[in-house]
């Protein structure tokens, strides 16, 4: 089957979201609400075990802080404090302090002068994926693609692959004729579950993350002189400096 469209990831995928900005964020709205709550970089990486920010507060709470009473409102409460949290993240973003990961701008472009269709699908807000795609990319890139399926727009999350069918849906697209770009077991779980070949991007959190089946493995992918090791999937091949989307397309 051709290769008719790109189905993204965001968090870790685009870029190194996770560390760097949704955490400190998440911080940051804690130390305003007055909590003294501090998510360090080991603890945030067991909390991404679960998808969503406000499904990972609760899961903080029950895990690492079950004695703290939660108001009457609850649901409120969190959502709240969730949108705390997403304006700190899109201020970090508008400040420039989140870049894109190796690779990404260049497949990207490839990929439209391709004539290659576009999507994003993704657990993180609807405004975390405009303010990142504006400010790494510009304004403008946000039409680039045609579909983005974010947030809570299908009530189950990665890994579910509620928000994957949901975008090939939208598109009108058999999941044979896309490749999905992603970075963890949770969106390998969902990418493959809705039938998808899907690439991985590692990052610190998931280079130990049981990936099967995922198509290939990278490190990231790849600049010219910055050759991305192939992990899975390569027979010990390196992406070189060449055009990356025709390889993929020809796997």
């Amino acid at each position: 089957m051709s290769l008719q469209a790109l189905i993204f990831d965001v968090d870790g995928t685009l870029a190194d979201t996770e560390r760097d900005g949704h955490r400190p964020a998440f911080n940051a709205a804690f130390r305003e609400a007055g909590l003294d709550w501090e998510w360090d970089v080991p603890m945030y990486g067991e909390l991404l075990a679960v998808t969503g920010g406000k499904e990972r507060i609760r899961y903080y709470l029950e895990r690492f802080n079950p004695d703290f009473v939660l108001p009457d409102n609850a649901d409120a409460w969190i959502a709240g404090l969730h949108q705390a949290k997403t304006r700190h993240y899109v201020r970090m973003l508008g400040e420039g302090l989140i870049p894109l990961r190796p690779g990404v701008r260049r497949l990207i472009g490839e990929a439209r002068a391709a004539g290659l269709r576009l999507a994003i699908a993704t657990t993180t807000t609807p405004e975390n994926v405009t303010a990142l795609l504006s400010a790494t990319l510009g304004p403008d890139s946000i039409g680039w693609f045609e579909v983005i399926a974010a947030g809570d727009i299908v009530p189950k999350k990665k890994p579910d692959p509620a928000i994957y069918t949901w975008a090939l849906e939208r598109m009108g697209l058999a999941p044979e004729h896309c490749l999905a770009f992603e970075d963890s077991r949770n969106g390998v779980l969902s990418s493959t579950g809705a039938g998808l070949r899907t690439l991985v991007t590692i990052n610190d959190y998931t280079r130990d993350d049981e990936l099967t089946g995922a198509e290939l493995v990278l490190e990231h992918l790849g600049e010219p002189g910055e050759p991305a090791n192939i992990l899975f999937g390569g027979e010990g091949a390196r992406i070189v400096d060449m055009p990356f989307l025709r390889e993929l397309a020809a796997r």
